[in-house]
This record gives structure tokens, C-alpha cells and sequence, in this order.
């Protein structure tokens, strides 16, 4: 039996209670999508509407101004620019301006964007995700970026900055089936010899539930909801566990070497410090002072990978930015700004 990792636990934990935090603002997020799909009525409206013989297909307003709104801001892909610093760098920039077109590219830039900015004006906040795909280019590896739904990320609520960069951490949810686990991660399909069992038979905490809410209105449209669908496989693969990415501030040390004779000086981290005093010489210039050195301890983000009880992977980005990048609508001073919809919801009523 798999036997459960502190680490793990304390993820589960502290999701639970980031979630329960955001639990108000999900509730309006969700009443917000319903006003979108054009479920506008609860089911005690209904039934009284129909009580008095009056239909409830509402007059949607909301759906053609928000597709109006969205057709708008992407009607054109955004343009990338690099100022160099000095007249030197200006190769460089060239060379930035054009990276950044290509990953907007290589990513689908633009149906990313539309779709970032469908959760910006639905729920009132949007998600920009970057990561590397490691297969890509044969292996080599390609830096992109992609849109994450906003019910699959839970923030710190203590976090008072616009983009959320002063959160002590950041959680990302997903919810993957028995099948999709183990084509990821086919390791977990090994047998343990003692009791006979595939490793993922063993992982506890299974997910009966989805990140997705479940609706405050009636579905009075034929809308059909990541909450609707989730339960029409039952095939044997069909059994959901949660993934949860856990994105929290570090310290790592770097070092400054300074050579005192030609005032030249480098930026080195453990792994290379370790290689340059494995050589006598520099040990012997280190010690008579002919090269000084001063530790650093730089901001960089953690990443622990956790599946139910276990942790999968775990290891520091070099970055002291979260990937994970929100785009708030009409912002309140926390984690849970408001959307268009919600401003507009009582004159739809009306």
C-alpha cells in the first residue's frame, strides 16, 4: 500500500482551504455563466411563471453584447515589442521581439486569447498558463502558454495585488481519469508484487466530485456544462482522481564572483559553484582573496506535483513568476474581482 507523503497532505489541506474561501465567489461566477447560456430564472421562478401561465425563455441581452465585446478586443492579434536598453542590445531585442511572435503562434495565440477573455467578461476573471511542452520540436522542447478555467485555480485570499503576484502560492486543479493517468504517467500502471495491484489502484483520495460548480439557475437551454456531462462515462477507466500543481515562493542561493584583478564578475547557482571550487586553483584564489565571493538568495517559484496521497514530481522553476498569470476583471482588492455580467444581471432581471 502506498503509504500517504506530509507534502501531499498538506496540499490536499491547504486546497480545501482556498477553496472554501472562494466558495461565495464561485456561486456568483456560476449564476454569472448561467445568465450567459441564458438560464436566467431560478427553479421557484420558473414554477411561478408557470403557475401564471407566462413562458420563461428570457429576452437575452447579455449573450449578443458580451460576443460583441470579445469580437472586439480580438479582432486584431496583439503586436510584440523589446526596447534594448543601450545602442548594443538592439540586435537582442530583435531577437526577443521575434521569440515572443513565435510562441504566440506555435501556442494559438489567438483562440487562447479569445478564450481568456470569454472568462475576463463571463466570471470576471480570466487565466493566462505558461509551461514547457517537453515533447515538442522532437524532444527539444518548446516554451508555450494556454488559457486555464478559472474554477480550476485557487489563490491565497490573502493576496491583495491586481495580479496576484504577492499570494504566497498559487494551486492549479485537473481532473484526469484512470485511462488519461495512465497514458501520462504510464509508471503508475506498474504492479505492486505484494498485494497484485496497479500503483494508480492504490492512490487514495478518489475525486467523486469536479472543480466545475454545479448551477444556481434552471437549464431552461439545452446548455450542456462541464457539471452536466461529467457523470455519462462509467466505462472501468472512467474513475476521476485530481492532479493538483501547487505553485509556492522560494528561496535559492546564487553566488557573485568577482575577480578583484580584472573587475570582471559572473552569476553563478549551486550546480556551477560546486563545478568552478572543484578546481584547486580557484579554491586557492578564493582563499588568498584574489576572487570574492558573496552569496545571494534570489525569489524563485516551487512546483510540487501532487496525486491523492503521493507526490508525483517536484522541483524549482527559474523564474520568480508564477506561470500562472490572471487577467481580473473589475478588480476588488482580492483574488475575486466581479464580471460585466454580474454589473448587469439586475437590469437583464428587469
Amino acid at each position: 500500500m502506498i503509504e500517504a507523503d506530509n507534502k501531499a497532505t498538506y496540499t490536499k489541506e491547504l486546497w480545501d482551504r482556498w477553496h472554501d474561501a472562494r466558495k461565495e465567489w464561485e456561486d456568483h461566477a456560476r449564476e454569472d455563466i448561467d445568465f450567459y447560456l441564458g438560464n436566467h430564472f431560478s427553479d421557484n421562478e420558473s414554477d411561478e411563471l408557470e403557475s401564471r401561465n407566462q413562458s420563461n425563455i428570457p429576452l437575452d441581452r447579455l449573450y449578443s453584447a458580451i460576443e460583441q465585446f470579445k469580437a472586439i478586443i480580438t479582432s486584431k492579434p496583439p503586436k510584440f515589442s523589446a526596447v534594448p536598453r543601450e545602442d548594443s542590445d538592439s540586435d537582442l531585442a530583435s531577437v526577443w521581439k521575434t521569440i515572443l511572435e513565435y510562441i504566440w503562434n506555435i501556442s494559438d495565440g489567438n483562440e487562447v486569447f479569445k478564450q481568456a477573455i470569454h472568462d475576463y467578461a463571463v466570471t470576471g476573471l480570466g487565466y493566462f498558463y505558461a509551461y514547457v511542452d517537453r515533447e515538442a520540436d522532437y524532444g527539444r522542447g518548446e516554451v508555450k502558454f494556454t488559457y486555464v478555467d478559472p474554477f480550476r485555480v485557487v489563490v491565497d485570499p490573502n493576496a491583495r495585488s491586481r495580479y496576484f503576484d504577492d499570494a504566497s502560492g498559487m494551486m492549479l486543479s485537473t481532473i484526469f481519469t484512470k485511462f488519461q493517468l495512465l497514458d501520462l504517467y504510464p509508471q503508475l500502471s506498474e504492479v505492486n508484487e505484494e498485494n497484485g495491484k496497479m500503483l494508480i489502484d492504490e492512490v487514495e483520495n478518489y475525486y467523486e466530485d469536479d472543480t466545475f460548480p454545479s448551477p444556481k439557475n434552471k437549464r431552461t437551454v439545452g446548455s450542456f456544462t462541464p457539471d452536466y456531462i461529467k457523470d455519462k462515462d462509467t466505462g472501468d477507466g472512467s474513475q476521476r482522481y485530481q492532479l493538483i500543481e501547487h505553485f509556492s515562493k522560494t528561496k535559492v542561493p546564487y553566488y557573485r564572483i568577482m575577480d578583484m584583478q580584472s573587475g570582471q564578475e559572473r552569476i553563478l547557482d549551486s550546480k556551477n559553484m560546486e563545478q568552478f571550487l572543484s578546481d584547486e586553483e580557484m579554491q586557492k584564489a578564493v582563499q588568498s582573496g584574489m576572487i570574492d565571493v558573496v552569496e545571494v538568495l534570489q525569489p524563485r517559484i516551487k512546483l510540487t506535483c501532487t496525486l491523492g496521497q503521493i507526490v508525483l514530481y517536484e522541483y524549482v522553476l527559474n523564474t520568480d513568476k508564477y506561470p500562472i498569470v490572471p487577467i481580473p476583471n473589475i478588480w476588488t482588492n482580492t483574488p475575486y474581482p466581479m464580471s460585466d455580467v454580474r454589473k448587469n444581471k439586475d437590469f437583464q432581471r428587469f
